[in-house]
């Protein structure tokens, strides 16, 4: 017969894969990827390099779920800002921006793991798992953008191209501020404005004669 683990058990195993996976976030932001190797994220955690097997088949298995881990985090962030733009009746342009904030915000809050999610070199593992991270972003911004045009808010235009050209163009201007810990009240209304014109179409709050956009 098989042997099955009990609920407590289960939760016990949990909860330690849990808290290696947390170790692995706090080195990552701290370090990098170089720093996150199995030996260290044992040692964080508080267990032998060994144990961290009895989780993880190996660092790419581990750095494949720590990278989900953070950008399930993030996505769920940047979702939420984007409710919350719609809920208080927020244009499209108002959405995106919302997105566009949110995400740089975060990114600058912490630039050491940000930069490690966008373009520190890394395992192939991880570079695959980078595409499905910008398409969760663009399929987030399209979601925005189809509607708006359907709702004639937006030029006709191709959804998921502008919004693929928008994490494109947002994540390449991060890596600079990133990189120099820059301020983010210099990087963000920069990026908030170069979203919303990138729309096309009229800005909201904005007035068509005015070439500078109003802060929202």
């Amino acid at each position: 017969m098989a042997y099955r683990r009990t609920p407590a058990v289960q939760a016990r195993l949990d909860a330690q894969r849990e808290a290696v996976l947390q170790a692995a976030v706090e080195l990552l932001a701290e370090c990098g990827y170089g720093g996150c190797s199995v030996a260290a994220v044992a040692s964080r955690a508080g267990i032998a390099t060994g144990s961290v097997y009895q989780y993880f088949a190996g660092k790419s298995e581990l750095s494949v779920a720590l990278f989900r881990t953070v950008v399930g985090r993030e996505v769920a962030a940047v979702g939420e800002a984007a409710a919350a733009a719609a809920a208080r009746g927020e244009g499209p342009h108002g959405r995106v921006a919302a997105v566009v904030e949110t995400f740089a915000a975060r990114a600058l809050k912490a630039p050491r793991l940000a930069y490690a999610l966008l373009v520190e070199p890394a395992d192939a593992v991880v570079d695959a798992e980078r595409l499905v991270f910008r398409r969760a972003f663009r399929d987030l911004f399209a979601e925005q953008i189809r509607a708006a045009v359907a709702a004639g808010q937006l030029p006709g235009q191709d959804a998921e191209l502008t919004a693929a050209a928008l994490v494109g163009a947002v994540g390449e201007a991060l890596v600079g501020p990133l990189a120099a810990g820059s301020d983010p009240d210099d990087v963000i209304p920069a990026l908030v404005s170069f979203a919303r014109r990138a729309l096309g179409g009229r800005v909201d709050g904005e007035d068509p004669q005015d070439p500078a956009p109003r802060s929202s």
